[in-house]
């Protein structure tokens, strides 16, 4: 009944009560390009990114490149976020930097472009002290682990699917797998920018959508 009157209510009120959400202060729609830029705001890559950015998507159809400059973030979100890409058959284009968690998003385009002076940067992935602390905390009980050892050893199992998951998924974006095993040496502190041209040999760039 509750919500019967709730429905009644909101058919009745004008359509200018019934405003959108505000678009993430990170998003930028220009044209057919949108812009994700969490460096405007000096933030990152966030969970809340995913629905902000189903939400442009939705009300914007005729978005056709995805525009980047970030420096990463939630890696869960970058992953999610590049299953969005795919599925609205999105280019990608790095105006700035890409690094870490926004590689997932960028390799998710089918033209994969950046401007001049623009780079990406590679690292393998890591997990802050705190952040693991917290994690135990939160899990131990619901995952049983009796002692911080269990944990540990959870976490060498997990870790290894994630880097496989990661490797799969770039080698499947049409890189080169010796270029993605090596884009994962470098520690998060110093980052491996390749240049235009090994970034083109590798399959990274590409001006030309493969296929179907």
């Amino acid at each position: 009944m509750i919500r019967l009157f709730a429905a009644t209510c909101l058919a009745l009120l004008p359509m200018g009560a019934m405003a959108k959400e505000p678009l993430s202060e990170k998003f930028e729609v220009k044209g057919s390009v949108l812009i994700y830029d969490t460096e405007k705001l000096k933030g990152e890559i966030r969970d809340e990114d995913i629905d902000a950015l189903k939400q442009v998507l939705n009300e914007h159809s005729g978005i056709t490149e995805l525009r980047l400059n970030s420096t990463g973030g939630s890696v869960y979100a970058g992953s999610e976020m590049a299953w969005i890409v795919m599925d609205y058959g999105l280019d990608t284009r790095v105006d700035g930097e890409c690094i870490s968690a926004c590689i997932d998003l960028f390799l998710a385009g089918k033209r994969r472009r950046m401007t001049f002076g623009s780079k990406l940067g590679f690292h393998h992935r890591s997990w802050g002290p705190k952040a693991v602390q917290n994690y135990y905390r939160e899990w131990r009980k619901r995952k049983d682990w009796a002692t911080p050892f269990e944990f540990g050893a959870w976490i060498y199992g997990d870790t290894q699917a994630e880097i496989y998951e990661h490797l799969t998924f770039m080698v499947s974006r049409g890189v080169d797998p010796g270029f993605a095993i090596k884009s994962m040496q470098a520690i998060s502190s110093e980052e491996w920018y390749p240049s235009r041209l090994q970034l083109i040999a590798a399959g990274v760039l590409r001006e030309e959508a493969p296929e179907d």
